[in-house]
């Protein structure tokens, strides 16, 4: 079986993919169809176009535009992870929540905001290309693949041969936890960066609107690489599991002295 690598650049960050298979012909199709997923997804959700679909749709509040379904599952799953983190995930820019600010109309599968609000989909968006990369590539018949975006989110379905799965190191330390990727995402996030060799801090606690202070990092496993994505953010931010999220769903937090703790699962 050959190993076809893929790679782009899109929101900031190198995406990879990984995709094995018998047919090298038929998998550089397969794979150039789903890194122009991930470039989609760029040009639709960054803040920083102003051809964005977040851009047009500041614009255009409280007009609804419509999108494709998609564009509105990123939608309604962020709107979800927001009222059920209690806040803890919201890409709102100052001003009013995302309860009260994002208008979803699923009958049309129209999306509008109520009021000319900047929106960044960063902590969710980078999980939402990964999810649609993986989809471009099981369309494809593709039966083992590797997808991430910057090593912080990704996800693996079927597998190497001889392994249970896509294995990805939370940290080069021996102990470590070893994540075990089949049909799993997985997302990774941290307090404070390093940019030009300094430690930053660029991580914003949406109830309050200041920078988070803690020293901690979080990572997230489960079905999905955009909830896996947008739940990572959310704790980091709560420093807890939240009582809403499902046994499917494997979280662990390192602390100060960055030793991992895996956070105990509800019932599923």
């Amino acid at each position: 079986m050959e190993a076809v690598r893929f790679a782009t650049q899109a929101m900031g960050t190198r995406f990879e993919l990984v995709v094995l298979g018998e047919d090298v012909t038929n998998l550089r199709a397969i794979g150039e169809n789903a890194l122009e997923r991930i470039e989609e997804t760029h040009r639709a959700f960054t803040r920083f176009d102003p051809s964005s679909l977040l851009a047009h749709l500041r614009r255009t509040a409280p007009v609804l535009t419509p999108v494709d379904s998609d564009q509105f599952a990123l939608f309604a799953d962020a709107l979800d992870v927001a009222g059920r983190s209690g806040g803890c995930f919201d890409p709102t820019l100052g001003g009013r929540p995302l309860a009260s600010t994002l208008i979803l109309d699923p009958a049309t599968r129209r999306v509008g905001l109520a009021t000319e609000t900047a929106l960044d989909f960063g902590a969710i968006a980078k999980g939402h290309a990964v999810d649609l990369a993986v989809a471009a590539l099981k369309e494809g018949g593709v039966a083992a693949a590797f997808v991430h975006g910057g090593t912080s989110s990704g996800f693996g379905f079927g597998a190497p041969a001889g392994q249970l799965g896509w294995r990805v190191s939370l940290g080069p330390g021996p102990t470590d936890p070893m994540l075990t990727l089949r049909d799993q995402g997985f997302s990774v996030a941290g307090v404070w960066s390093t940019q030009n060799g300094h430690r930053t801090c660029h991580t914003v606690n949406p109830r309050t609107r200041r920078l988070l202070r803690a020293d901690r990092r979080v990572a997230v496993m489960g079905p999905s690489a955009r909830l896996a994505d947008a739940w990572s953010t959310a704790v980091l931010v709560a420093g807890e599991r939240p009582q809403s999220l499902g046994g499917e769903w494997r979280i662990w937090q390192s602390d100060r002295r960055h030793q991992w703790i895996e956070i105990g699962r509800t019932a599923a």
